[in-house]
């Protein structure tokens, strides 16, 4: 069995980073920079007020009460047209332009305006209130780099740098198969031992949350002839992957019905629990993954591998959040196999620690849906006590972003 981490260097091994294409900004949410983006003005573009007031020379103030003489009104979009001289004061507003020649801004609760004059009750200082040209960033400063997951803070920066459209990555285009006579699709009533099929659903969810466009290619009975016209849909994809049919069975037929299609199989078996019986492969240009039946085994064998090769092909850096905690529960030596553990938080001597279900069936999706982490074991890592140190991939992280 080959161990996780060559797994995970031979699945990268074939991908390449996806080309660009330009989007508009309000679609450019979650997606991944292909370019450093640079400001294209200046922000602000001219000294502008910070408030509400009177825009003057700070050292005519220094005699307080003395009146000014008011030359006109700056309101924010105006042109930067006025200018004040000695003793004169233009009326501002937050954003309005700096008249020529002032330098300073008296705030409206210091002011005593009587028609065309105007008194203040302090004094202030050159600079006072003033956002100089450039304040926040100049024109040509680097404001996004390559590779920036783009949140909402960053679509804001770019507006405000004058970008319409955006270069990204393209999406990766991932193909889901299901297989299974057992599955039928939620809202079916299912019969005897049949199971609502809930894999494609959720590595789906998964692939669209880490930047792919997820294609869901339905559900196929184990029959090697269907499963085989089915994967002859996978052309134009960047990625296949199935759920189930991967194991040894009698009716586990993909390895066998892709082989027939023309799979060049790269490796099947991992030194690892759960996700034991994945393979990788490929279909002509399309490389495959074909992931375990049981819905846990799919969702690990998902951020194990899925995610990091979502993560070459937009350009990011590569990796699983990993973190250290301390156990909450004894654990017993591990064998030949990488475990991932499903495990929550909790409270244990004043700290938060970590506590591994008590079952660790792979077909339990609920203990998976409600976890916290993945505990890693590595292959025989030896028996763990309470409050002893352990890896984790923490799972609200390694779901929300690819970051």
């Amino acid at each position: 069995m080959l161990p996780v981490a060559e797994a995970q260097a031979r699945i990268l091994a074939p991908l390449t980073t996806l080309p660009a294409e330009w989007v508009p900004l309000p679609q450019a949410l979650g997606r991944v920079l292909a370019e450093d983006l640079a400001a294209r003005r200046d922000q602000p573009p001219v000294a502008v007020s910070a408030m509400d007031g009177y825009a003057v020379r700070g050292a005519d103030t220094a005699e307080v009460g003395r009146p000014f003489c008011l030359v006109g009104e700056a309101v924010a979009g105006g042109d930067r047209t006025l200018a004040v001289g000695p003793h004169e004061a233009v009326r501002i507003f937050t954003g309005g332009a700096v008249p020529a020649g002032a330098d300073a801004i008296v705030i409206q609760e210091n002011a005593e305006a009587a028609g065309d004059t105007v008194r203040f009750t302090a004094t202030v200082a050159p600079g006072t209130f003033v956002r100089a040209a450039g304040l926040d960033f100049a024109a040509g400063w680097t404001g996004l780099a390559t590779g920036a997951v783009l949140d909402a803070r960053a679509l804001g920066l770019a507006a405000a740098m004058g970008h319409l459209w955006l270069p990204v990555r393209r999406r990766p285009r991932l193909g889901l198969l299901a297989t299974g006579n057992e599955l039928r699709w939620p809202g079916e009533t299912p019969h005897g031992s049949q199971i609502i099929s809930s894999n494609t659903l959720t590595v789906g969810a998964m692939a669209t949350g880490w930047g792919a466009s997820a294609i869901d290619l339905g559900i196929c009975a184990d029959d090697g002839a269907a499963l085989a016209a089915r994967v002859r849909d996978a052309a134009g994809l960047d990625l296949l992957v199935t759920t189930g049919g991967a194991s040894v069975g009698d009716y586990d037929l993909v390895q066998r019905a892709l082989g027939r299609e023309g799979l060049k199989l790269d490796f099947w078996k991992i030194a690892m629990r759960p996700g034991k019986p994945l393979l990788f492969g490929s279909l002509g240009l399309v490389p495959v993954l074909g992931f375990p039946g049981n819905p846990v085994s799919a969702g690990v064998c998902a951020i194990v591998f899925l995610r990091l090769a979502q993560q070459r092909m937009l350009g990011l850096p590569e990796g699983l959040p990993e973190r250290r905690a301390r156990l909450a529960n004894p654990l017993p030596a591990n064998d030949q196999r990488q475990d991932y553990l499903r495990a929550v938080y909790v409270e244990h001597d004043g700290e938060r620690r970590l506590r591994t279900a008590p079952r660790q069936d792979s077909s339990m999706l609920a203990t998976f849906a409600n976890a916290d982490a993945l505990l890693v074991r590595t292959a025989f890592d030896p028996a763990r006590d309470i409050g002893d140190t352990v890896t984790l991939i923490d799972l609200r992280e390694a779901l929300d972003s690819l970051r």
